[in-house]
């Protein structure tokens, strides 16, 4: 028996601990401390991708008394955020500084052993016994090999949104993390909300009949200052690997007007706000309507630039029946362009300029805010006398304590990459469209587009040599 236990994976060793926790109480002394965990019960995560985002799971991730940081990886030693909405700088050095300022402010100064490096591919394969599970926040086109890479080792998996740069690589990670058998979750924040849940239910309830109409709308645009790739070529920053950065992307010398962050208006790096903001604001219509392949996308915008995503879009998908519910027509609206104004939206009253989503079904709609926030069935009358349906979807205990639970052993948290990968799917499917300026016949059992296969590539994406998934 005891050699048996020897040849326990630690992930394994985790899940068990945390089941014989359920009947063994050891008290807090013996610990050494209200914040202390049993090495036995920690879960260890590794952080690809210590940007804005990345540094901002780093202090998310900490608040858990069970979670130890025990790497970093990023090709930047530091990013200049001040003029970003993150409020705080990124890359190792400030990343490393949020570590060590919580663990003084805990007292468990000098105690996080969490070790730096460049490239992750070098920390999964140094570190990666001290490793359980590791958290992807790169810029969206490393998404997919750096999640693919955590898998093949075995680790639980949390992904920022979008889950992958391409429809393919969505298909191949949730593929991959299936057979692997590994815990995952992708960073999409408002799924794991209650206010999400309580649309769902209102849906399936039949709060406000069949719904056929789904607007989704996301504010301005922050544009790039070029539409064409700047030609000059200053020096790359110290401290700051740029063709790692590229990663799997075409090369292309380095300019700020990249990153950090402007990456996301770059066809190669990201998909404009559809690609920044779809996978938060079309979560309630996938959700709530059990959506899954559109059948057509098409798309229109503002002029187009090969280079960088438009100042303004619109995107339509046609999904078919679904069992008992009928065909349902999405749109979406970015740049400042909000959907019509519904009929039975109140005079004085009008739609979110930051964003939002509205079910429209036929005796009324549903509306909510960027990531399905404080849902209300319109016009408030109808709310005001809709009897609310019992909790039937399971409360949420946070987005990453979720994934947390999961990757100890517990249920599977409900952004998992099974549901992330279809979501986002869904989101590139627009994209392309978008970039393209073609209507796209989607087969999605056998993913290819049916009256243009010649963007076949960009349904693929791009791999550098050496990048390939």
């Amino acid at each position: 028996m005891m050699r048996k236990e020897r040849h326990f994976s630690r992930r394994q060793f985790i899940a068990k601990s945390a089941t014989l926790a359920a009947v063994t109480i050891v008290p807090r002394r013996v610990l050494g401390g209200s914040k202390r965990v049993p090495p036995s019960n920690q879960l260890n995560v590794a952080v690809i991708g210590t940007g804005g985002q990345g540094i901002t799971n780093i202090k998310a991730l900490l608040q858990h008394d069970d979670v130890k940081i025990t790497a970093i990886s990023d090709p930047a030693q530091f990013w200049d955020n001040s003029d970003l909405y993150y409020r705080h700088n990124g890359g190792r050095g400030p990343a490393m500084k949020a570590i060590e300022e919580h663990h003084k402010k805990a007292g468990t100064e000098g105690s996080h052993g969490c070790k730096v490096y460049i490239d992750f591919r070098v920390m999964l394969e140094k570190s990666g016994k001290d490793i359980d599970a590791v958290l992807v926040a790169t810029p969206n086109h490393v998404h997919a090999v750096a999640s693919m890479a955590a898998i093949r080792a075995g680790k639980g998996v949390y992904c920022e949104k979008p889950l992958t740069y391409s429809v393919y690589e969505s298909r191949r990670i949730a593929e991959a993390a299936h057979e692997a058998k590994v815990a995952t979750q992708l960073g999409n924040q408002g799924h794991s909300t209650d206010d999400i849940r309580r649309t769902v239910e209102w849906v399936r309830d039949g709060a406000i009949g069949d719904i056929r109409e789904v607007y989704v709308w996301a504010g301005e645009n922050r544009m790039p200052k070029f539409t064409e790739r700047p030609k000059e070529t200053p020096p790359v920053p110290e401290g700051l690997n740029w063709d790692l950065w590229l990663g799997p992307a075409p090369e292309r010398p380095y300019h700020p007007a990249y990153a950090p962050l402007m990456w996301h208006y770059w066809w190669d790096f990201g998909g404009g706000k559809l690609g920044n903001f779809g996978c938060h604001t079309l979560d309630t219509a996938v959700w709530a309507l059990d959506l899954k392949y559109p059948t057509l996308v098409e798309a229109s915008s503002t002029p187009l630039s090969k280079e960088t995503t438009p100042i303004a879009s619109t995107c339509h998908y046609k999904f078919p029946a679904r069992g008992d519910q009928p065909p349902v027509d999405l749109y979406w609206y970015d740049g400042g362009i909000r959907p019509p104004r519904p009929d039975c939206l109140e005079l004085g009253r009008e739609l979110p300029h930051n964003g939002g989503s509205l079910l429209v079904g036929e005796k009324g709609a549903i509306l909510s805010g960027v990531w399905s926030a404080s849902p209300r069935i319109i016009p408030e009358k109808k709310m005001r006398e809709y009897t609310l349906p019992p909790a039937t979807i399971p409360r949420s205990k946070g987005h990453h304590r979720d994934w947390i639970n999961a990757c100890k052993g517990g249920p599977p948290a409900s952004s998992n990459f099974d549901y992330g990968a279809c979501l986002t799917e869904i989101v590139l499917l627009g994209v392309v469209a978008l970039r393209t300026g073609k209507t796209l016949h989607w087969d999605g059992p056998n993913m290819k587009v049916t009256n243009a296969p010649e963007i076949e590539p960009i349904i693929h994406g791009h791999f550098r040599k050496g990048w390939e998934i």
